[in-house]
C-alpha cells in the first residue's frame, strides 16, 4: 500500500505541471508583438502596382506607390495634404517595411476564443488583442473597440481572404482606442463600401478599393496590388502628429484634416519609428511639417441654410456659411451638382416631383474634421436635375 503522503505530493507535482504546460502551450499575450510600419507610418496611401481616384478625394498624409509607377486622378479637384512618391527610394523603403509589418500581424498568436470564421463584425464590441477569420470577414454596421483606457491597445485582425464592409458601416473607437493601433492584415482585397466610416492601417495583399463616400482614418497598404479610390476622405494624422480627436461625439463619423500651406510638403517617416510613438524596430526618419501642421487648430465650422417657397416648391438656394471653409462639394441624390472652392459656398437646385436630399461635403483648411450636412426638399414642379447656370444669386 502506498504512503499518502507520497501520493499527495506526487498530486500537487503533476497539478503544478500541468499548469506550466498550459501557460506553454497558450501564451496569448507573453508572445503578442507590436506592429510596426516603420518609414511607412508617414504615408496615407500606399500602392505596389498602381493608385487611381475619381473626384474631390482628400488625402492628408503622403501618397506613393511602388514598383509601379501609376498616380492617375490626383490632379485638381483631389487635393493630397503631404508628399508624393513614386517609386522613389522612400516608397520602396515604406514597401519593404509594410512587408515586415503585415509578417508581424498575420503571426499574432490568436485566442480559440477569438477566432471569429463565419460571424459578421458588425454590432459587436471587442476588446484589445487578436483576432482571427480564416477566410472571409464582413462588416455590416457599427464595430466598437475599447482600449479599457489602455492608449496602447493593440487590436489586430488577421483575415485569410477578403474584407468587405456594407454601404453606411463603421468602426467607433472608445476609452483611448487608438487608429494607430488597430491593423487588419488581408489575405487577398479589401473593399469598403459607399460612405463607411472605417478606421485603422488596412494591409492587404493585393487590392483595396473604397467607394463613393468611404472615409479612412489610418492607412491603406496594398502590397502586391492597387488601391482605387472615388470622392474618399483619408486622413493619417492623428498617428503622425500623435493628436487626439478633441470631439467627444460618437455619432460624428466625418474625419479630421490637416491642410499644409501652398508649396509646402513633407517627407520621410515617423520619427518615433512606430505606430503609436514607441520607439521600435525600425530606423528613425525625421518628418518634416509646417508649423500650422504641429499647431493642428480645430476651429472650423460650418451650417448649411436654404430659400425657398413656402410648402413645396420647384427649387431653391442652399448656401454653406461658416468659418476656416476650404471646399463644398454639393450632392442632389448622391449625384454631385457643384464643386466650390471659394466663396460664396452656394448651389442652386432644381429636381423633379417628389422628395429629394442635398448634401454638402465640407472640408476645412485646419485639422477640423470634414463635415457631411444634409438638407431635405420636396419638389412639386418639374425641373431638371442640375445646378443653375451662373453665380449663384444668394445674398443673404
Amino acid at each position: 500500500m502506498s504512503n499518502p503522503v507520497h501520493r499527495n505530493r506526487f498530486w500537487r507535482l503533476g497539478v503544478a505541471l500541468a499548469a506550466v504546460s498550459a501557460f506553454v502551450a497558450f501564451p496569448a499575450g507573453a508572445q503578442a508583438a507590436t506592429v510596426q510600419l516603420g518609414t511607412a507610418a508617414s504615408f496615407v496611401v500606399l500602392g505596389a502596382q498602381s493608385v487611381t481616384n475619381t473626384g474631390p478625394s482628400v488625402l492628408t498624409g503622403d501618397l506613393g506607390v511602388a514598383p509601379g509607377t501609376s498616380l492617375v486622378g490626383f490632379g485638381s479637384p483631389a487635393v493630397v495634404n503631404g508628399a508624393t512618391h513614386n517609386n522613389d527610394e522612400v516608397a520602396n523603403t515604406a514597401q519593404a517595411d509594410v512587408d515586415t509589418a503585415y509578417g508581424v500581424a498575420a503571426s499574432e498568436p490568436v485566442p480559440p476564443g477569438n477566432v471569429l470564421t463565419g460571424t459578421d463584425l458588425g454590432n459587436r464590441t471587442l476588446m484589445a488583442g487578436a483576432y482571427r477569420y480564416d477566410s472571409s470577414a464582413q462588416l455590416t454596421g457599427q464595430l466598437t473597440l475599447d482600449a479599457a483606457g489602455d492608449p496602447n491597445a493593440q487590436f489586430v485582425f488577421e483575415i485569410g481572404s477578403t474584407l468587405t464592409t456594407a454601404p453606411a458601416s463603421s468602426v467607433r473607437l472608445i476609452n483611448g482606442a487608438s487608429p494607430c493601433n488597430v491593423f487588419w492584415q488581408v489575405g487577398s482585397s479589401a473593399t469598403l463600401d459607399t460612405t463607411t466610416a472605417f478606421q485603422g492601417n488596412v494591409m492587404a495583399l493585393a487590392d483595396i478599393s473604397l467607394n463613393d463616400g468611404a472615409s479612412v482614418i489610418g492607412r491603406l497598404f496594398a502590397r502586391d496590388g492597387s488601391i482605387t479610390l472615388i470622392n474618399n476622405v483619408l486622413d493619417n494624422s492623428p498617428c503622425v502628429t500623435g493628436s487626439t480627436d478633441p470631439d467627444p461625439d460618437p455619432t460624428d463619423t466625418g474625419t479630421e484634416t490637416t491642410t499644409s500651406p501652398a508649396g509646402t510638403t513633407t517627407t520621410g517617416g515617423s520619427s518615433s519609428g512606430g505606430a503609436n510613438g514607441a520607439p521600435g524596430a525600425f530606423p528613425a526618419v525625421p518628418l518634416v511639417k509646417p508649423a500650422s501642421a504641429r499647431r493642428l487648430t480645430r476651429i472650423g465650422r460650418a451650417i448649411m441654410r436654404r430659400r425657398a417657397n413656402a410648402g413645396c416648391s420647384a427649387g431653391y438656394r442652399a448656401i454653406v456659411r461658416g468659418r476656416m471653409i476650404k471646399r463644398v462639394v454639393f450632392y442632389l441624390d448622391g449625384k454631385r451638382v457643384r464643386t466650390r472652392s471659394r466663396g460664396p459656398f452656394g448651389v442652386y437646385v432644381r429636381a423633379a416631383p417628389g422628395r429629394h436630399r442635398l448634401t454638402a461635403r465640407v472640408t476645412f483648411t485646419d485639422a477640423t474634421r470634414a463635415r457631411t450636412l444634409t438638407l431635405r426638399y420636396r419638389a412639386c414642379a418639374a425641373g431638371p436635375l442640375r445646378p443653375r447656370r451662373g453665380p449663384s444669386r444668394f445674398t443673404g
